[in-house]
């Protein structure tokens, strides 16, 4: 019995080692399928990264304003409700105006600002130099050295391709957000179709509900305080009688959507200004000071206040996914990377295999947490 005993033993831990063996090729399967996997994603948003940014934005937008199209479509005048076509034509409309719209204002910043760049090449080149003239007469020298062999006209041209590609993209997403509120009475049933199951699809739509709400949130409470910061900005230059105050605070706006480091930028972007253009460091430095100052109480005290739960996720992660969609996307990958992250966040978190990732994106580790 005893040896019938440890002859069941040897076979039970032989029949372990057998599937340990038999376990080891999947696992390193799975492994390399999944580093395919990732390759040929990375490689596609690449290679199509103007129109999925494109399409990115549009679903902000969609976003933003579904819930204010339902809205409207459940208001009465007199006897009659509003349709929902109806509703929804008019939202497209607004979207359509105010997109052309910034879109033509941006284009004219951009050729302000070329034609400035123009105008203070030499001048701006020196007074960099003269930065470094503490440092003696040599290495100013070799400072506008340097400076003057950067390629000027063609960072310009770069920047024009970049600004005249920009009105493509705004006829790309208004025709997106159209054919988006088209669709958008049929989500439900394709959504219980695609699902098989009622609760299912209302988990699914919840899910989604929970991520719009939290993106819209943190955008429209990013574009109030990136609002106030520009018009202090703007108010900063206009009253010391500085030039290009729109363009730096359109650029301010702008930079206000990247987190962390957008601050610090426009604030750099702001002192240099006044220095090239007025080539005296004690009012660069005022007015470095006074931006930076104002960065600095409304990113740190207003933002948070106003901004709650909707941005409760991992600093370190906020860096990690702008230097991400920032190399995979450039600058507006940058403007993406947050909301991309929210959704990443929430999505990861309805799965029980992800859910350690939402936890390590999410700043407290609770990534589930109720609106």
């Amino acid at each position: 019995m005893k040896d019938n005993g440890q002859s069941e033993a040897q076979k039970s831990h032989a029949g372990l080692t057998t599937d340990e063996a038999a376990t080891e090729p999947r696992r390193l399967t799975n492994l390399l399928l999944g580093i395919i996997a990732f390759a040929l994603v990375l490689f596609l948003l690449v290679q199509a990264r103007f129109i999925l940014i494109s399409l990115a934005i549009a679903i902000i937008l969609f976003s933003l304003t579904s819930q204010a199209i339902s809205a409207i479509a459940r208001l009465q005048i007199g006897p009659v409700r509003v349709p929902n076509w109806l509703a929804s034509l008019v939202a497209l409309a607004l979207i359509a105006s105010g997109l052309l719209t910034a879109t033509a204002v941006l284009l004219a910043q951009v050729n302000t600002v070329v034609t400035m760049i123009l105008s203070y090449a030499g001048p701006a080149q020196r007074a960099i130099a003269q930065l470094f003239r503490w440092m003696g007469a040599d290495v100013e020298a070799a400072v506008l050295a340097s400076i003057q062999k950067i390629e000027v006209a063609g960072y310009l041209s770069t920047l024009a391709g970049q600004a005249s590609s920009l009105l493509s993209a705004t006829i790309l997403i208004i025709l997106f957000v159209g054919f988006l509120f088209a669709e958008r009475i049929w989500f439900q049933a394709k959504l219980e179709s695609l699902t098989g199951e009622p609760a299912r699809a209302a988990h699914v739509s919840e899910t989604v509900g929970r991520i719009m709400r939290r993106v819209n949130h943190y955008l429209l409470v990013k574009a109030a305080v990136s609002v106030v910061t520009a018009s202090a900005v703007y108010a900063v230059f206009t009253l010391g009688g500085y030039e290009l105050a729109l363009p730096v605070a359109v650029l301010t706006f702008a930079l206000n959507f990247i987190p962390s480091i957008g601050s610090i930028i426009a604030t750099v972007i702001a002192g240099l200004a006044v220095y090239i253009l007025t080539q005296d460091a004690p009012s660069a430095l005022g007015v470095f000071a006074i931006c930076g100052g104002l960065q600095f109480v409304i990113g740190n005290v207003i933002d948070p206040m106003l901004m709650g739960h909707a941005l409760r996720l991992s600093s370190f992660g906020i860096i990690i996914s702008l230097a991400f969609w920032g190399a995979v996307w450039g600058l507006p990958g940058m403007f993406l990377a947050v909301p991309i992250m929210v959704a990443l966040m929430i999505a990861c978190a309805q799965s029980t295999t992800l859910r350690p990732l939402a936890v390590m994106l999410s700043r407290e580790g609770l990534p589930d947490f109720e609106d």
